[in-house]
């Protein structure tokens, strides 16, 4: 199993940093390499709602991505798991007030399979690359408040 995870702090509360990151519309603003989500689905926003989603894969490609919520709760945590592809993601952000502030928790794990298993090291690479994009996450919240 691979598990990359990452925290932030970002100058908003707890709602409003909830309240962006359940809008799968702002996934693109923030995350690189998704083309589009949207509700295939489900109450939106809430646990087991389904959501197809459109990523840029190997040479261009474009793959699909589709998740399902299985935890959303407000202010607090948002978890949810990969539908389609060869690995098994569970990917979930974790929020706590701290002051005025937010501190945001996104962790990974991927349970890969078959041949893709003995492959650890570049899925923990891209793990934590995808994690990282917390700092941009940050950037766009807090420009947003300015």
């Amino acid at each position: 199993m691979a598990i990359a995870e990452y925290d932030v702090i970002i100058k908003r509360d707890a709602m409003s940093v909830y309240d962006f990151l359940l809008d799968v519309r702002n996934l693109p603003s923030w995350r690189a390499g998704i083309r589009s989500v949207e509700l295939e689905s489900g109450a939106a926003g809430t646990k087991g709602a389904l959501y197809r989603q459109t990523i840029a894969g190997p040479g261009g490609r474009t793959v699909c991505g589709n998740f399902e919520i299985t935890e959303a709760r407000p202010g607090a945590e948002i978890q949810y798991m990969a539908l389609a592809g060869a690995e098994r993601l569970h990917g979930g952000y974790y929020l706590s007030t701290e002051g005025g502030s937010t501190r945001v928790r996104f962790a990974l794990e991927r349970e890969p399979r078959g041949i893709l298993a003995r492959l650890k090291s570049p899925f923990r690479r891209r793990m934590k690359a995808e994690v990282c994009q917390l700092e941009q996450l940050k950037s766009v919240l807090e420009q947003a408040e300015s």
